[in-house]
């Protein structure tokens, strides 16, 4: 049996102030595609379905319209909620889609049953774990020692009731140990949200959510399919996939990925103005097209720089200096022997302290005629 593994879809979030309605409606059709090219038997949506837990009412028809267009496909839809959803809204209707072969999580309420599905292999069940904490565990397992999210997932899952003989999947959106990070994910501070990939052993895949960046936890039995867009700059490096899981007999696993190419890419670039804003710098790629990020690398600031870059690259969405004042670490405290130093003796050493580097004669022609027209009442 086959299954498209997908996550963390993000439906109607902003990045850096722009919408990304457009781009995930263009990935959204071309999941489509690749759903018919590889005929899969379903597919899987481990958690965070919309980027806030009260979504605009364009991303709910954005994921309507999706999710539609895989019941006209036949395809048996799995789709848990993830810490960026609200799960009574995820689970609304859920009992009534199961006939379009729908399925979205329940909240939990410590009993899940699985979705038990037959191919010429035998048996195979699905199970929905939306995200959970410690806290919504305790409420249900009163007598159980649960201290730390690992705690609550062993207990979880040690409550089910799963045939090992038979092939199982586990649909889990959680923070797996060791898993790699990007910028653009929610976790909490230190860690403590880490769960141990142990706890999963029983599992033929588990599909997880959660994490952006694609990987598989210590085997390919246990993986993050990873967003199918780049929410960071952190990720602009990294190269967006939809994972493919086909469990064929017991213990035969095969797992592969299909590339996405997305409206617009996600790239930084890094230089000075004059060589970003030559056109045989930009000549010849999309960078015009893609979310950009630029670090200038020009000792002094160009002024209205934003605006003038946006002439270039419309959709730059964010601009950073790398220059010997941004990577200053000087601590600019009060001024040694202040009463024996002239102003601009002053300013030249603020300059310095601020900017790692010494005025230049210009420079201190400039503040040398200012704090004289000022000390003299001309300004």
């Amino acid at each position: 049996m086959k299954f498209i593994h997908l996550s963390d879809l993000h439906i109607g979030k902003r990045v850096n102030e722009f919408s990304m309605l457009e781009d995930q409606e263009y990935i959204l059709k071309q999941i489509l595609d690749i759903t018919d090219e590889q005929k899969p038997d379903g597919v899987i949506i481990a958690g965070d379905v919309y980027d806030k837990s009260i979504p605009s009412a364009e991303a709910v028809t954005l994921f309507d319209d999706f999710l539609v267009e895989l019941s006209k496909r036949k395809l048996h839809v799995f789709v848990i909620s993830g810490n960026h959803d609200s799960p009574e809204r995820i689970a609304f209707g859920g009992r009534l889609m199961q006939a379009s072969r729908i399925y979205m999580s329940p909240v939990y309420d410590g009993d899940i049953k699985p979705v038990t599905l037959n191919d010429e292999y035998g048996k195979i069940n699905i199970w929905m774990l939306p995200f959970v904490k410690p806290v919504h565990v305790r409420k249900f397992f009163e007598d159980k020692e649960i201290e730390s999210y690992t705690d609550a997932m062993k207990v979880v899952i040690d409550s089910l009731s799963v045939n090992a003989e038979e092939r199982n999947i586990m649909i889990t959106h959680q923070f797996v140990t060791g898993a790699d990070r990007t910028d653009s994910e929610d976790i909490s501070v230190g860690g403590t949200d880490n769960v141990d990939v142990s706890v999963f052993d029983v599992f033929d895949y588990t599909a997880l959510g959660h994490i952006h960046r694609p990987q598989n936890c210590k085997s390919e039995r246990v993986r993050y399919s990873g967003t199918p867009l780049k929410y960071s700059f952190s990720e602009a490096g990294d190269k967006k996939s939809v994972t493919v899981a086909e469990l064929s007999e017991k213990g035969k696993l095969t797992v592969t990925t299909v590339p996405l190419k997305p409206l617009r890419d996600m790239v930084e670039l890094k230089g000075t103005y004059e060589k970003l804003t030559a056109r045989d710098f930009y000549k010849g790629t999309t960078y015009q097209e893609d979310y950009v990020r630029i670090i200038l690398t020009d000792e002094e600031d160009i002024p209205d720089a934003m605006a003038k870059l946006r002439a270039v690259y419309p959709y730059i969405m964010k601009l950073d200096y790398d220059n010997h004042r941004t990577r200053n670490q000087n601590i600019i405290d009060k001024a040694e022997n202040a009463e024996e130093k002239s102003p601009d003796e002053h300013f030249s050493e603020f300059f310095e302290k601020q900017n790692d580097l010494p005025m230049s004669d210009t420079q201190k022609e400039i503040i040398k005629k200012l704090v004289s027209e000022i000390w003299e009442g001309e300004v």
